[in-house]
This record gives structure tokens, sequence and C-alpha cells, in this order.
């Protein structure tokens, strides 16, 4: 019973993923019927306008929010694995802050050199912008492995990507100084992480790296499971602990390099959904944690995808205000209850 209750588990989630993808379809600021979405995806497009609100506006949106909720989950869960620190996610090591030093620099720098926002060139500004957060995470993340062949150790790789982050921060803040109002408004806007940014062919492209990334990244399972004996027991057992670690570490900054280009910095949903997942499923084992974090990550990014649109708001509120409203929430009772647990032992 017991190895087949994860697979009852994941099973379960996988089936609130599709139910709450189908409410995502559902619900908005237009509500439209089951019956009609039910034909809409069937190919009935008689009510034009109904028809071009679910496949130009929510399915990308919740594709987008699966495919970027699980990838965003799994790199907070090898970067807490990597670095043994609950607290690590996948900013940790400066490679978000690295996405958004290459906008910055695009966005803010570009009114200025041409003489034309980059927010007025439409298509052309929106892959330019993702471009600039894919080198700069990259860039980083480079940056990142070259130091962490000189050190040793896990704390000072990580205090050293900290670092690199405020670096990162200070000179964005310097940019948005010097830049014109419009090109600040456009940055902050980026900057507040959107799963509706997304459509069309670049929708597609998305969802088909991370299918290819975040399976790409199960093939570590076995590499993680040994870091959690620690470096030296590693060692012992005849992993290289070295190139483990660098492997892990360009998986996870790859993950967050791509989401961050196409959705903008997404947080808490990396740092939160491995706590949930381990709560839910009570093990350390990452053949069934890095699944049931996707499936979790996945499913938490709807959510918020569907609070984000609900009626009553002009717009969408932005995705970062409420992961953060309701994943803190969540970690808090999932922290508390492990607390309980262990005092209960």
């Amino acid at each position: 019973m017991k190895i087949h209750r994860p697979i009852l588990l994941i099973g379960l989630l996988l089936t609130a993923v599709a139910l709450l993808t189908l409410v995502n379809l559902l619900i908005g600021t237009v509500r439209i019927p089951l019956a009609q979405v039910c034909r809409i995806l069937l190919g009935d497009d008689s009510n034009e306008i109904w028809t071009n609100i679910v496949w130009q506006s929510r399915l990308p949106q919740a594709m987008t929010a699966i495919a970027a909720g699980a990838g965003l989950a799994v790199s907070g869960l090898q970067m807490q694995t990597v670095f043994r620190n609950p607290l690590a996610g996948p900013s940790v090591l400066g490679i978000s802050n690295g996405s958004a030093l290459g906008v910055a620099i695009v966005v803010l720098l570009s009114g200025q050199l041409s003489g034309v926002a980059l927010s007025r060139l439409g298509y052309v500004g929106d892959a330019a912008m993702s471009v600039a957060a894919i080198v700069g995470a990259l860039a980083v993340l480079l940056l990142i492995l070259w130091v962490s062949q000189k050190v040793k150790g896990n704390v000072t790789l990580l205090i050293i990507g900290v670092m690199i982050g405020y670096l990162a921060n200070a000179i964005i803040g310097v940019l948005k100084f010097l830049a014109p109002e419009e090109d600040v408004k456009s940055f902050v806007v980026w900057g507040l992480g959107s799963f509706s940014r997304v459509s069309g062919d670049e929708m597609i492209l998305f969802v088909v790296l991370m299918a290819i990334l975040i399976p790409l990244s199960f093939l570590l399972v076995k590499a993680m499971n040994i870091l959690l004996l620690g470096d030296r027991y590693a060692a012992n057992l005849g992993l290289n602990v070295k190139q483990a670690r660098m492997l892990v570490i360009i998986s996870s900054g790859v993950l967050v390099a791509i989401v961050t280009a196409y959705c903008g910095p997404i947080m808490f949903i990396g740092l939160a959904v491995p706590h949930l997942a381990r709560s839910i499923f009570h093990t350390s084992d990452h053949r069934i944690l890095m699944p049931a974090t996707a499936v979790c990550g996945a499913l938490l990014a709807l959510f918020c995808n569907l609070v984000a649109r609900m009626p009553g708001f002009e717009g969408a509120l932005p995705v970062n205000s409420v992961t953060a409203l309701v994943g803190a929430p969540v970690i808090a009772v999932v922290l508390f209850r492990k607390r309980k647990d262990d005092i209960g032992e």
C-alpha cells in the first residue's frame, strides 16, 4: 500500500490540475458557460468573442501557468537540495536578478540610445526583452559555475550568489534613476510577473521548452538523493560532488532563465512548493518529490492565475502579489504543522 500511495496522490493532484485548468477557462471578467467552453475546444467558433477569449487568452495563460509553476517548483527543490537550505529558492544565486538586469539594460537604455521606448515596439520589444532576460540569466549562471570551480563550500557559493543579486539590483537602481519615466514604468510592469504575456507561437515554444527541460532535470534524481547525505558521504559512495553540484545548478538556472524570460520574475512558488510537496508526501526521496513538486507547482500557479483574473478586477492583478498572498499562509501552516510534529515526537 505504501508503494502505491505516492502514485495515488500524484494522480489526484493531476486530476486537480485538469479541473483547475478547466475552471481557468470558465472564470474571468467574462463568464463562459461550461457547455460553450467544451464546444469551443472541440472546434465550434460560432461565438467569435468567446472563442477568441478561450483560444487567445485563457488557454495560453493556463498552459503558461502550468509550465512556469512546474519549472519554478523543480528549480526550487534543486536549490534547496544542493545547498541543504530550506530557505533557498530559484533566485538564491542571483540568476533571476541577472534576468532583471538584462531586461533593465535593454528597456531602460533603449529610450536614451535610440530615442524610442522599447514598450512602443510591440512584438519586437517583447522579443528583445525575452532575449535580454535569457542572456542576463545565463551570464550570471556562467559566472556562478566559474565561481563554483574556485570555492569548495556551498555556503560560500550561496553568499557569492546573494552578493551578485545585490550588485545586479544596485545597477538596476542606477538605470532606473537615469531612465525616462515611460521606460521605468515598462520595466516595473515586467517585474510584477504575468502569465498573460505569452501567447500564440511563443506559448507553444515555451511549453515545449519546459516539457523538455523538466524531464531532463529528473535525470539528476539519484545524484540529488546522494547529496542529501552530505558531501563527504556522497564522495565515499563514488559521487563526483563538484560535478553533481554543477549539473544541478545548471538545471535549476536554465529553468529559471526560461521562465523569467517569458513570464517575468515569478516569486515564492519555487520557495514554497517544495515544502508543500514534502508535507503532502512525507518523504525526502527525490524519485517521488521531483514529480510531486512539479505537479504541486503547476497546481499552485493555476490557482494564482485564477485569483489574479477573478471577476471584479479590471484586467489582472500582478501575479507576484497573488503568489505571496496565497503561498505565504500555505507555507506557514506547513511549517507550524512540521514544528508541532517534531515536538510531538
